[in-house]
């Protein structure tokens, strides 16, 4: 069965919010084998939900794929989307990755939102849909506990 192409290919505009954004997928060439994808997002933004003022991150989303693989131009439209909807941080993070799950359907994945500080307190917020295959090499998401990022 083939996934639709919505945007891939096609002048797409950045969606209203979340909620209207598509995240589309496409056949993985290797369903067969384990290994690991990573998109690394390092300028991620959404809206604080009580004073409006931006909120930024660097997202890094580890996923073994299964029969699918998120197509990267629809992630970054869906990324994209969040510059103007208002949500804590650990909101985004994990609806980033429920998002994901649910369209791409990995044998395993995990995100890691690395929040730059307001107020002076970094909030990092890490999600996973389970514990990694056996064999997978799951290398470290490279990113510092914050000391100036």
């Amino acid at each position: 069965m083939k996934a639709p192409k919505a945007q891939l290919g096609r002048k797409s505009p950045v969606p209203a919010s979340p909620e209207k954004a598509v995240l589309d997928r496409v056949a993985n060439p290797h369903p067969g084998t384990l290994y690991l994808a990573r998109f690394d997002a390092p300028e991620f933004t959404s809206l604080c939900p009580v004073t409006g003022q931006p909120d930024f991150a660097h997202l890094v989303i580890d996923y073994a794929p299964g029969d699918w693989l998120i197509e990267s131009k629809s992630l970054k439209l869906y990324l994209t989307s969040f510059r103007n909807h208002g949500a804590f941080h650990e909101d985004c993070t994990v609806a980033i990755g429920k998002k994901i799950a649910e369209v791409a359907v990995p044998r395993w994945l995990r995100i890691g939102g690395y929040w730059y500080p307001r107020g002076g307190i970094p909030i990092d917020v890490f999600w996973q849909t389970g514990p990694a295959p056996e064999g997978l090499w799951v290398p470290d998401q490279g990113i510092a506990g914050y000391r100036g990022r």
